[in-house]
């Protein structure tokens, strides 16, 4: 084998070697959802999630994960239930209630949490409506 041939196959290999690689090595987001009640009385909202996923281009199994947890009315659950969507390593927490989303907030100063409530101020789940996305913990 000639010394130019022999630069250009483990110049090739150096180079697709990565590319081969990467599918491997890639994993689907994860997306954590919690709630405090039962997927039977949420069954609308979990839809129109999933609606809105896919109108961002994120299809369920497809490119993104979606964890669920129900703590079923038992709302002293929802603490343990967090716990367990962080131990996935999720990229973000979508919460649904109050409760749900004050029990992310003090599950995790990390990961970004997405919930619908009537008043984010008052829960201390934001600084001001103006900043919603910022909020120190004090």
């Amino acid at each position: 084998m000639r010394k130019r041939e022999f630069i250009t196959l483990v110049g090739g290999a150096s180079l697709a070697w990565p590319l081969a690689a990467y599918p491997q090595s890639t994993t689907m987001p994860v997306i954590g959802f919690l709630n405090g009640g039962s997927p039977d009385n949420y069954a609308h909202q979990v839809a129109a999630f999933r609606k809105g996923l896919a109108e961002g281009g994120y299809i369920e199994s497809q490119n993104v994960t979606v964890e669920y947890r129900w703590a079923e009315g038992q709302l002293s659950r929802l603490p343990a239930l967090a716990g367990d969507l962080l131990n996935r390593q999720v990229a973000v927490l979508v919460t649904s209630g109050s409760l749900a989303a004050v029990t992310a907030r003090s599950a995790t100063a990390t990961v970004p949490i997405v919930f619908n409530v009537t008043d984010p101020v008052r829960l201390g789940l934001a600084d001001s409506l103006s900043r919603p996305w910022q909020c120190h913990r004090g």
